[in-house]
């Protein structure tokens, strides 16, 4: 920033310096031209004025009285008797003089002025312009945590300045058109916004302005060189304010809106939990009440109602537990502890834990990496619980005798892991919102429905665990759901170390 004000400024003094020699070499053509022609003192007057008009419109009034001394100078030099001395013969020459003196004088405050008018009315025409495109620029951005952090760039370029600062106070954050904004300048932002005080000194040459939304400061905006002037510059920071005021309402509205969306989670959760939990409550009671009057029950009988409390109440069971799970999820407790396990284990494993809900299935195992199961770093609780959830879902959705295929493979950065089935598939309709809260398809072949969390919550454990999940099917051909983690093969403590220290 320092190196362009610097070259500005050369720039500047050459420019200052050719003007003058400029008007030095017109002067001295013109009385050259002036003599060749013999003109008269009259002729060489109204010409040295015009020119003097002319230089005063554009090179100013410091020049333009130069160049009217100078020209005084000229003209009393070669047009008034005696001709080639600086005396006056008389009272006529001395008028002449005068005249002339005074009429410089005149003419390069009268092109001054109109000068001065002409360059406020390009630099408000100029300003008007670009105001407008600000309100245009700001009008196009939708999202308005992106609008502040590009803010002071559109700012800058806009106005041509070498560096813009914006600190919003409601966040306690500093957007910057450069990469690199100092402490003290962050501090004295800071000051300048609880003090409201616009005469504070801003270090790096910065001008800074409080920015007020009627009574209420939201922040600071600093920038430089200090071309903006007053009245752009509280048009700028008007429109920042409210740029501001807009984000901290729309994050307020996100909050309320969150919450409400919270407690509408909550409320179907409960809704959803009081209808699932009280099917299953309602088949023990019954089987139970039944046994306890024994009356007229042989021990088939006895045997069926302890079987449908047995499996009701492991129904009851499954259920609680996806309760608390998705518990854990909407309050962000999902830990993931990252130790070495065998892929093949872990599909093993979760196969052994869903024997139950698999009775009657054809179920297989798959890897490509045969004979080289090494370890991977990954949570085998957490992975686990995924694999039972499909595990479970495919049982339940898919008739006996049905083909379920498990399989992993590694990729330059994954672990994925596959399942497959042969079953009816899933419908068109159904897959879209597979993943979301509660949902369950409407459009199953299965009689059997789940909570509708299975799902959600494994796609949750994924995306704590840094991975994802998809799933294709057609219906009446299957339906292949494919997970992964990231692959890693060596300590996560040894890689984030660093090879320097």
């Amino acid at each position: 920033m320092h190196s362009m004000t610097n070259l500005r400024e050369g720039l500047s003094d050459s420019k200052g310096i050719l003007h003058w020699l400029v008007a030095t070499g017109l002067t001295a053509a013109t009385t050259i031209g002036l003599e060749l022609v013999h003109a008269n003192s009259t002729a060489a007057g109204m010409v040295f004025l015009a020119m003097l008009v002319w230089v005063a419109t554009q090179a100013g009034i410091r020049i333009s009285l130069y160049v009217a001394a100078l020209s005084a100078v000229c003209f009393d030099f070669f047009f008034l008797p005696p001709f080639h001395t600086l005396q006056l013969a008389g009272p006529q020459e001395w008028l002449e003089m005068l005249t002339f003196a005074a009429s410089c004088l005149v003419v390069s405050r009268v092109a001054e002025h109109g000068r001065r008018q002409t360059r406020n009315a390009e630099q408000r025409r100029r300003d008007v312009e670009r105001l407008y495109e600000l309100s245009q620029e700001l009008m196009l951005y939708e999202d308005a945590d992106g609008l502040l952090r590009e803010l002071p760039r559109l700012i800058g370029r806009i106005f041509s300045l070498d560096g813009v600062v914006l600190y919003a106070c409601a966040r306690d954050q500093f957007y910057s058109s450069t990469s690199d904004l100092p402490m003290s300048i962050q501090a004295s932002l800071r000051a300048l916004t609880e003090g409201h005080n616009p005469t504070l000194a801003i270090p790096g040459d910065l001008t800074a302005r409080p920015l007020m939304l009627g009574l209420r400061p939201v922040g600071a905006l600093a920038w430089r060189p200090a071309e903006i002037g007053r009245e752009v510059a509280t048009a700028v920071s008007a429109q920042v304010a409210t740029v501001i005021a807009r984000s901290i309402a729309i994050e307020a509205s996100k909050r309320a809106e969150a919450a409400r969306e919270s407690e509408r989670l909550r409320t179907a959760l409960t809704d959803s939990l009081t209808h699932e939990l009280r099917t299953p409550l309602t088949s023990i009671r019954a089987a139970a009440t039944t046994l306890l009057q024994s009356e007229g029950l042989n021990d088939e009988s006895r045997q069926d109602l302890v079987a449908i409390i047995d499996e009701e109440s492991a129904r009851l069971d499954v259920l609680i537990g996806e309760a608390v799970e998705m518990a854990e999820i909407d309050t962000n407790t999902v830990e993931v502890q990252l130790l070495p396990h065998s892929p093949v284990a872990l599909l093993e494993d979760a196969v052994v834990k869903s024997r139950k809900a698999l009775a009657g299935h054809r179920v297989s195992i798959i890897s490509d990496n045969v004979g080289n199961d090494r370890a991977a770093w990954f949570d085998a609780h957490s992975l686990g619980r995924v694999l039972r959830h499909l595990l479970e879902n495919a049982g339940a959705h898919t008739p006996p005798g049905t083909n379920v295929t498990l399989s992993y493979t590694r990729t330059d950065n994954r672990l994925e892991f596959t399942l497959a089935d042969n079953g009816p598939g899933i419908d068109s309709a159904d897959l879209p919102m597979i993943f979301e809260k509660f949902y369950r398809g409407k459009r199953t072949s299965s009689a059997r429905k789940g909570s509708g969390m299975g799902l959600a919550i494994a796609r949750a454990i994924l995306i704590a665990h840094g991975g994802g999940i998809d799933v294709t099917s057609e219906p009446g051909k299957g339906a292949t759901f494919r997970f992964w983690v990231p692959l890693i093969e060596n300590d996560p403590a040894e890689l984030s170390l660093d090879p320097l220290d």
